[in-house]
């Protein structure tokens, strides 16, 4: 993402703009994408006009500030799509992706197509998607997932995990481990 910014952009600057994404990674984990603009610049030490001077849009603030965590999830498909028991890497890939969701309510929101015209984290989403619907098709082929699965099954999972409230980021960790162990006794075959 660095690649992108102006190269003449004074240390200051620089400070500004990394404090307006720490907030908003920590915001958009606890609070979802709804939080206020000004929540945002208030927590990272800002006003709103220097918010908005890096970030004019939210859907641009949470594109960068939710990138790691695209990333991080497409990684997780490729893990499952690896491992030599299709059935083996799509368990682990429920289990790492309801986690990952369940760290960061916004990231949840960001996946599941609430930012469709962020280029960055459609593409990377696109990515993760076609790996996931390969990695589906050969555990479809080994017999071990529901013949009538289709992928809209998994992202409605997704949905419900990122519906998991907790006043704790662990509690809402060990929920969805437990609704991740669900998911997939209902997708087996």
């Amino acid at each position: 993402m660095l690649d992108r910014l102006p190269q003449n952009l004074r240390s200051d600057a620089l400070d500004n703009r990394e404090r307006i994404l720490a907030a908003a990674r920590v915001v958009f984990a606890a609070e979802g994408l709804d939080v206020p603009m000004r929540e945002i610049a208030r927590r990272a030490g800002v006003g709103p006009a220097t918010l908005y001077r890096h970030f004019p849009t939210r859907q641009a603030l949470a594109t960068e500030a939710l990138a790691e965590q695209m990333y991080a999830c497409h990684a997780v498909v490729e893990e499952g799509l690896a491992d030599p028991d299709p059935w083996h890497g799509l368990c682990i890939v429920i289990e790492k992706l309801f986690e990952l969701h369940a760290r960061s309510r916004g990231f949840t929101t960001a996946f599941t197509s609430a930012f469709p015209h962020a280029l960055d984290l459609a593409a990377i989403r696109a990515q993760a998607l076609t790996s996931l619907a390969e990695l589906t098709r050969r555990a479809k082929d080994t017999g071990h997932l529901r013949s009538d699965f289709v992928l809209d099954d998994l992202i409605l999972m997704l949905m419900a995990n990122g519906g998991l409230h907790s006043t704790s980021t662990n509690a809402r960790v060990a929920a969805s481990g437990r609704f991740a162990a669900l998911a997939i006794r209902a997708f087996r075959a």
